[in-house]
């Protein structure tokens, strides 16, 4: 082994288990490791894991296999997150080549155990860590320092105001996966941002499980949403800040309001819908249903006329009938969302649901996928042509094949579509005027 130990790191899942990585780059470089150029040329590979539904532990599965394929003969593997802190003992069995298995209740191990398997002395970090704020983040600059990588492109940073979930979803593994709500303390949360911002991010998404409750679990000054929202807005340097995976009923006329008013806060609604039918979302073991999200909606839209729209649904949830689909349909026609995803359920062991009969049949299944998508599709394109001949403010993400590729508010980065662009470099920010839909893309003239 070198002097100093190499680890290529690879994350899976959602944004928040990106944060979670960019703290174990940190707290790795902190112990004087350093990241791989290329997963061949390292000397340790790392898989962070998402275990949120099957297809996404078989795309686990097929990356740690994948990584085992790729990396040099003497090098060690280590599997972290998700699915390692779920199905540590199933993954243990399945892949024995996997040198270790660090759930996320375990990272205060991960130094320790990579010091043990390359022989390195570094200064490991014992006991429990917390990625949410015994680790601290690093800004851009200084990760460029601290662990010899090339600074990340994109102008855009997610930052994590809360960890695990309290909410009694009977198809959820969250809370069995990451536990009850931990919000931060709102002056760590800024921090983090400011440090982001002062090394060149324009854009901060905020992220949770649940983050409309953000602050309902501590006893701290500004501890909730709208209060941090407006202790965080004014960051200086700071362009934007977005919010992902809003629970509608946490979504009071406050924040409506804020988000509609501040002008640091993108006119961007993320709303966890799941459904339409009243019946099936009580069977979910959530409130609501297509007339209280229409009123939400409409709430929404008379506070901020341009505001976008996003949500996502559970499709073939058990005893899902096919009038219950035709209900999600028509729910989609009058509901209008700019964003909409679609995903098979999955029974996740130990949840509720798993438990239910009515068990939907896979080809049903993708057979009700393809037909909502096709109407939501409509709905997106729509939605895209009515900006075409508007000019709106661009941010540039990245040069991709010589093209500028970047957002506006409607967009939001890695789930939504891009603007691409005749000119622009990244982290600026252009006036364009869309000239054209390209799928669910748009195209855009930057004015002079």
């Amino acid at each position: 082994m070198p002097s100093t130990p190499t680890v290529w790191l690879t994350t899976l899942g959602c944004a928040k288990n990106q944060v979670d990585s960019e703290k174990v780059e940190v707290m790795l470089g902190e112990a004087g490791y350093r990241l791989a150029d290329s997963p061949e040329s390292a000397d340790v590979v790392m898989v962070n894991t998402c275990a949120f539904i099957e297809e996404a532990r078989e795309e686990s599965v097929d990356t740690i296999l994948e990584m085992q394929e790729t990396k040099r003969s003497d090098a060690h593997t280590i599997v972290i997150g998700c699915m390692a802190q779920r199905f540590g003992t199933d993954v243990a069995e399945a892949l024995p080549e996997v040198d270790a298995i660090l759930g996320l209740d375990r990272y205060g191990e991960l130094v320790g155990t990579l010091d043990r398997l390359t022989g390195f002395g570094g200064e490991a970090a014992g006991g429990t860590v917390h990625l949410g704020s015994d680790i601290r983040r690093r800004p851009k600059m200084d990760i460029l320092n601290v662990v010899h990588r090339p600074a990340p492109e994109f102008p855009y940073a997610y930052v994590k105001v809360a960890e695990g979930c309290d909410k009694p979803c009977t198809f959820c593994a969250i809370p069995l996966i990451r536990g009850k709500q931990r919000s931060r303390r709102p002056t760590e949360i800024r921090d983090e941002v400011s440090g982001l911002v002062s090394a060149g991010v324009k854009e901060i998404v905020l992220v949770a499980q649940d983050l409309a409750a953000y602050g309902r679990d501590i006893d701290a000054p500004g501890a909730g949403i709208v209060d941090l929202l407006r202790f965080c807005s004014d960051v200086e340097g700071l362009d934007v800040l977005r919010l992902l995976y809003l629970y509608p009923k946490e979504i009071r006329p406050a924040l409506i309001e804020e988000i509609a008013a501040n002008p640091k806060v993108a006119t961007y609604f993320d709303l966890s819908l799941q459904h339409a039918s009243v019946d099936l979302l009580r069977a979910m073991r959530r409130p609501g249903g297509s007339e209280r999200y229409v009123e939400l909606l409409a709430q929404i839209r008379d506070a901020a006329p341009d505001a976008a729209t996003r949500s996502s649904f559970i499709v073939g949830f058990p005893g899902e009938t096919d009038a219950q689909v035709e209900e999600l349909a028509e729910f989609l026609e009058v509901a209008r969302l700019d964003w909409a995803g679609f995903f098979p359920y999955s029974p996740e062991p130990g949840t509720p649901a798993a438990e239910l009969d009515g068990r939907i049949d896979r080809d049903e299944i993708n057979e009700r996928l393809r037909y909502l998508q096709s109407i939501q599709e409509d709905i997106t394109y729509e939605a895209n042509s009515a900006m075409v001949g508007t000019t709106v403010a661009v941010l540039v993400d990245q040069i991709e094949d010589e093209v500028a590729v970047g957002r506006s508010w409607r967009e939001a980065p890695e789930i939504d579509g891009v603007i691409t662009l005749d000119a622009g470099e990244p982290g600026d920010w252009v006036d364009a005027t869309i000239t054209a839909v390209v799928g669910t893309d748009l195209e855009g003239t930057v004015r002079g």
